[in-house]
């Protein structure tokens, strides 16, 4: 894996070796992201450049550095994996952005209250099939992590169940991988 464009371009993340089994890691692949940033650079969307970031199930956290590497100010990674968590800080110390992330071990179902402002972009790559995707959305939504008009992009291996609240603006399809762009209904 590596950074597919901006400041960081080429640059090799930290090896997710054999992972975490029971943290589901699936890494994003490089031909995906580079879709996924594709998307948002030619459709109707805000530019990456100063947004607040918001990685769920962020895994290694390729997407959310893939956006630091494109200009986002800060990027919060949440994600209850021990191994996620020691991705993401190498990757963070690899390419010396330690001072523009966060990294909530949380459940990205049980978000909470959120104490800082609210994100602008938020990636939401959940486990494959089990409908955590929904309820993350809805945690960060009823929790106060989404501005008002929040760009979600969100992968499963289905059509997922769009929450009240959002506007379906995209949904393409890389092999197995749906990628789904919402935007949050002001």
């Amino acid at each position: 894996m590596r950074i597919i464009s901006g400041r960081f371009r080429g640059t090799q993340l930290a090896s997710v070796g054999t992972g975490d089994v029971t943290a589901h890691l699936r890494p994003t692949s490089d031909k995906v992201r580079g879709a996924i940033f594709n998307l948002l650079a030619h459709g109707d969307y805000p530019p990456i450049e100063g947004m607040r970031v918001l990685d769920l199930f962020a895994g290694s956290g390729a997407l959310g550095f893939e956006a630091l590497s494109r200009g986002a100010a800060h990027a919060c990674f949440v994600d209850t994996g021990a191994k996620a968590g020691e991705l993401i800080r190498a990757n963070a110390e690899r390419l010396q952005v330690t001072q523009q992330i966060s990294l909530l071990k949380r459940d990205a179902t049980k978000l909470g209250t959120c104490s800082v402002a609210p994100f602008q972009l938020i990636f939401l790559d959940p486990p494959y099939g089990k409908a955590l995707g929904e309820n993350a959305l809805v945690a960060a939504q009823s929790g106060g992590w989404l501005t008002k008009d929040a760009v979600v992009v969100w992968e499963e291996n289905s059509n997922p169940h769009i929450p009240l609240g959002f506007i379906n603006h995209d949904q393409r399809s890389y092999g197995d991988t749906k990628v789904t762009i919402l935007q949050a209904a002001e």
